[in-house]
């Protein structure tokens, strides 16, 4: 059992823990948003274009059953601290950082996704002047939202307002990502042209 810092039992969506016989929609690949961003940095890596890794979550084991050494079981762990965001590397030399994210919502992407602490992690990069963005999977498309806007629609709701981005928003703020083949969702593209 793993379990967050404040003891709270971690409890996986039922989408994680039913991964075989869930079926993906989009294009009918059979792929998961990270497992086309994982294999998107791949590709880079191998092509020299860019260091991007998935960060490891910080688990504590605490209780470990021992059968024998080659079937070793974890039963208790926790989760060090609270994750910042998904992904972060180098590209061109500025630091990238960024979260990825899924919904299955077919009118507007609901902030209720992101954590505060993911929402004042990405603010402080922002602030030092990375490269900081969301990947969003909505509405059977792939997007590239910076972080600023992000942080818009997040004071949004904090100050009353609504509680989600809608799909004209995203179609307005965010950058469509085509699919690709070798890299599957080609973010460098988009942060070439807003950056570079």
């Amino acid at each position: 059992m793993f379990r967050y810092p404040n003891g709270k039992p971690y409890e996986p969506k039922e989408q994680f823990v039913h991964k075989k016989q869930q079926t993906i929609t989009y294009s009918n690949r059979g792929m998961t948003l990270e497992e086309d961003l994982n294999e998107t940095n791949k590709y880079y890596l191998e092509s020299k274009l860019a260091v991007i890794h998935k960060k490891p979550t910080p688990v504590q084991i605490v209780n470990v059953d021992y059968p024998r050494r080659s079937a070793a079981v974890i039963k208790e762990a926790y989760f060090k601290q609270s994750s910042t965001t998904d992904y972060n590397g180098i590209y061109r030399g500025k630091y990238v950082d960024f979260e990825a994210k899924e919904t299955k919502n077919k009118t507007s992407f609901p902030l209720q996704n992101f954590h505060a602490h993911q929402i004042d992690h990405m603010r402080n990069i922002v602030e030092q002047g990375g490269i900081c963005f969301v990947i969003l999977s909505a509405f059977n498309e792939f997007y590239y939202l910076e972080a600023q806007n992000l942080l818009t629609f997040w004071n949004r709701q904090e100050t009353g307002g609504r509680k989600s981005i809608t799909h004209d928003e995203l179609n307005e703020h965010g950058h469509k990502i085509p699919l690709g083949y070798q890299a599957r969702i080609d973010y460098l593209k988009i942060i070439d042209k807003l950056y570079f």
